[in-house]
């Protein structure tokens, strides 16, 4: 994530968080240690996966005091641990030093942030290495955790996978309620083209051929293909015969992916990516004063 990312959006989310652990003090902190002292403490990693959310980790501790030092260690071929890389337990990713009160008040949060997004990338990873043999490209959805988004599609990316749009205002997406409300298909896509600005895209989410035949005939540039089963989703693919990109979604997991990339489908999105993938196993350890 760039500094201008991170200052602008994603700082004023990790403020929230911290501010919902210390809402008056830290008094376990400041019982144990009621004058700034100086220390350090290790960054473990407690099982194999994707790391994700190290420039986070470090902001966190950064927003409380400056003068913190998150110092990441070197791997095996000198250079030292981003986010992307392959870690395993026992690893030794950084070091942080600074005021313990510090290190002890935004220890929580920090983690939180960085096992939630590694858990992410991790899934995400184990996910799209099931497509490299297909054209298909693996998105997420704005099923997110609420403040979260931000640093959950950034997990998916460093993960492999792609994002789908990011908010209500980044694309238009008629779904089943929007098409009712319209009275129609081709009612829904002709108000979208009519207020759109022109260089969106408009996606139409289909649960059946009817749908999907309505939906090209309206000229819809994206045509989802909603809980549809295996037949089903095989003929839409015929119908649309490549007048418009094709997804497909609804209960999409690692477990069977690949069975619905096999129709050659653009697009393939899981909402498990960001709501089902559990965390990754990393600690902070061996604090010790320094000074």
């Amino acid at each position: 994530m760039n500094q201008i990312t991170m200052q602008l959006v994603a700082d004023k989310y990790i403020k929230m968080a911290l501010e919902e652990d210390i809402n008056s003090e830290d008094v376990t902190t400041n019982a144990v240690m009621p004058e700034a002292k100086q220390g350090k403490v290790n960054l473990i990693c407690k099982e194999d996966g994707i790391i994700a959310g190290l420039g986070i980790f470090e902001r966190v501790f950064k927003i409380l005091d400056e003068k913190t030092d998150v110092s990441f260690m070197k791997k095996e071929n000198g250079e030292v641990f981003k986010d992307g890389d392959q870690v395993k337990k026992g690893d030794l990713l950084a070091v942080v030093s600074g005021d313990i009160r510090v290190l002890l008040s935004g220890e929580r949060t920090a983690l939180n942030y960085l096992q939630r997004l590694s858990g992410i990338a991790t899934y995400t990873h184990q996910v799209s290495s099931l497509l490299e043999e297909s054209k298909t490209k693996l998105l997420d959805t704005r099923k997110t955790t609420p403040c979260m988004r931000i640093f959950e599609k950034y997990a998916v990316k460093i993960g492999g996978g792609h994002n789908h749009r990011y908010n209500l205002s980044d694309g238009v997406l008629l779904k089943d309620n929007h098409i009712d409300a319209a009275g129609g298909v081709k009612e829904a896509v002709a108000a979208a083209k009519e207020y759109a600005p022109f260089v969106r895209k408009i996606e139409v989410e289909t649960e059946n051929l009817e749908m999907v035949n309505e939906a090209v005939e309206a000229g819809a540039d994206i045509i989802m293909l909603d809980n549809m089963t295996y037949e089903e989703m095989a003929e839409a693919i015929k119908v649309i015969d490549g007048r418009a990109e094709t997804e497909c979604s609804g209960n999409i997991t690692k477990e069977n992916i690949a069975t619905i990339t096999r129709l050659g489908v653009d697009y393939v999105s899981s909402g498990a990516l960001t709501h089902s993938a559990p965390i990754l196993d990393i600690s902070l350890k061996n604090l010790t004063v320094t000074e």
